[in-house]
């Protein structure tokens, strides 16, 4: 299977358990790693045996900016849902999602959940 990765996409949204969180948004980090055949774009050069990943950033984007999730687990799986939803083409999925600055009074380079899913053979999205 091949890949393509979209990494370091930076959105602003609100997450979070804390109602600061909600209120005042902070930054999220969010990478994709995608499983998809591209043996025909490679041959063909045409985009449409692709993903345009500039519509993945606007994907990521909209729901990233979108309603607010309290858990990053749920953000995550949703970027990871609507993914699969839009490019049937898309066998896998693995999404990243790190808020760099959670609101806590210690010192680290922030947290990431990552999570990965897939279609089953009829078609479902599950959890690998």
């Amino acid at each position: 299977m091949d890949r393509m990765t979209v990494k370091g996409m930076r959105f602003y949204g609100y997450h979070g358990v804390f109602p600061e969180e909600n209120k005042l948004g902070q930054q999220f980090y969010i990478d994709l790693d995608l499983g998809i055949d591209l043996e025909q774009a490679a041959v063909t050069d045409d985009l449409e045996y692709t993903v345009n990943y500039a519509e993945l950033h606007a994907l990521a984007k909209s729901i990233v900016e979108g309603s607010p999730f309290k858990l990053l687990e749920a953000l995550a799986g949703n970027i990871a849902s609507r993914v699969l939803e839009a490019y049937t083409m898309i066998n896998h999925v693995t999404v990243r999602v790190t808020k760099p600055h959670p609101p806590f009074d210690i010192h680290f380079d922030g947290v990431t959940i990552e999570l990965s899913r897939k279609r089953d053979a009829d078609g479902r999205i599950v959890r690998v």
